[in-house]
């Protein structure tokens, strides 16, 4: 039995009436956290906030500082079935909010040796009050529940600090999905890319891969007037730079799924007459294939050290994986897109093309299936491709769209419950 075989019923209309009942507090919520971001490893705050929220509702377990700062609450059910889990992540990121709300953050810390102004440019104070609101929902209706449901508050989304681990991976590795173990997870994202209360969603690939690669040029210190006497990294660098543009151009079948090589630094020399020892450079590598992502790899690599060897230069390269890619699981997908689209209401659940941001969410998919969706919060009337996008300082979530989220985050995690149960 899947979603589609699950008629919607008197539960399903009170989790609807409970959801626009927590609203309000939804909404405060997500204004307090707004005003008060965090980074990751560092959601002290937020963390608190939501595991008394946890502890008051009554849940039958609450466990804190899982990864640092994550927080897991599990919620079982009165009557006998599986397990679900849904997932919000918590932080913040160093940017400094040019949004003109009454709760804009002034909130400044220290990130990797800088003081930065920090906000919550990318909605994770969403995704945590539409949990919180979600945790309530369900434990209201705990009699009438099936299984049990564990809520994962997740930090470190965006990358831990330098010389730290955090995320879902170091979750995983402390145990969020065991005891018990979830038969399938769910997650949101709100996305100024879509108008507000649409649900979008893609089964198989759907958010790339990302890894950090940098690549240092080694020449030979000289004077500017005379080139000669020394080795150019930085001529060297403009070379391997432009040769990059290559690979996914002239190597790689974007006809089979889409990649992107981009470099976002580059730094070397002090001082206009004197060519320098070295150049370094910094850049991102996208891709939906695990075999076109070492392919990608290994041909950075090649390229770099082979325009370097042919200028007489040193290169070191160095490429990490970070996340993989976000896949949701394509039965599980088909399965519950029926209760997206009775929450979304008519045409309003849209099939979306692949994302190239990227997730740590596809760290839980790769231990079970997950599905991974997204939720517009851009106001009526203002074209999505035109408006602000997540990560920028004038990030702008119409919050009519979190009650959407609560909405969808319940009913998915209900009728998986009911219809998985049947099925047993």
């Amino acid at each position: 039995m899947s979603a589609r075989d699950v008629i919607p019923s008197s539960l399903a209309e009170q989790i609807d009436s409970a959801a626009q009942a927590v609203e309000a507090r939804v909404l405060a919520w997500r204004r307090d956290l707004h005003q008060h971001p965090e980074l990751g490893n560092r959601e002290f705050r937020t963390a608190a906030i939501v595991a008394a929220h946890l502890r008051e509702l009554g849940l039958d377990e609450v466990r804190t500082e899982v990864a640092h700062t994550g927080v897991i609450g599990v919620l079982k059910g009165a009557l006998p079935g599986p397990t679900v889990a849904l997932r919000a992540d918590m932080d913040g990121l160093p940017v400094t909010e040019q949004v003109d709300v009454p709760f804009a953050s002034k909130a400044r810390t220290q990130w990797n040796g800088e003081e930065v102004g920090v906000m919550h440019a990318c909605g994770h104070d969403c995704h945590v009050a539409i949990l919180m609101g979600v945790a309530e929902v369900l434990s209201g209706l705990r009699g009438q529940l099936r299984g049990t449901v564990k809520f994962i508050f997740q930090p470190a989304e965006e990358g831990a600090p330098e010389g730290e681990e955090g995320g879902a991976k170091m979750m995983i590795q402390q145990g969020a999905l065991e005891k018990p173990l979830p038969q399938a997870i769910f997650g949101l994202h709100v996305t100024s890319r879509l108008p507000v209360g649409i649900i979008g969603y893609r089964p198989g690939p759907t958010m790339a891969s990302t890894d950090r690669f940098s690549i240092t040029i080694h020449g030979k210190q000289t004077h500017g007037a005379a080139p000669w006497l020394g080795v150019d990294p930085i001529v060297t660098a403009a070379q391997v730079v432009l040769g990059l543009q290559t690979v996914v151009s002239r190597g790689v079948d974007i006809a089979r799924e889409p990649a992107v090589v981009t470099m976002g630094m580059i730094r070397g020399g002090v001082r206009e007459n004197i060519i320098p020892d070295e150049v370094e450079m910094r850049g991102t590598i996208r891709s939906f294939d695990e075999d076109m992502r070492d392919d990608i790899h290994q041909r950075v690599t090649t390229l770099a050290e082979s325009i370097s060897r042919g200028s007489r230069a040193g290169c070191t390269v160095c490429i990490n994986k970070n996340y993989p890619v976000t896949i949701n699981d394509p039965a599980l997908t088909e399965a519950m897109v029926p209760t997206l689209e009775r929450v979304a209401g008519p045409g309003r659940c849209q099939l979306v093309p692949k994302v190239t941001g990227a997730e740590d969410f596809s760290f839980f998919q790769r231990v079970i299936p997950g599905l991974f969706f997204f939720v517009g919060v851009t106001p009526e009337g203002i074209d999505p491709a035109k408006t602000y996008s997540n990560h920028s300082p004038k990030f702008f979530a119409d919050e009519r769209g979190l009650v959407v989220g609560v909405r969808a985050l319940a009913h998915l995690a209900s009728d998986f419950l009911e219809s998985d149960a049947t099925a047993r």
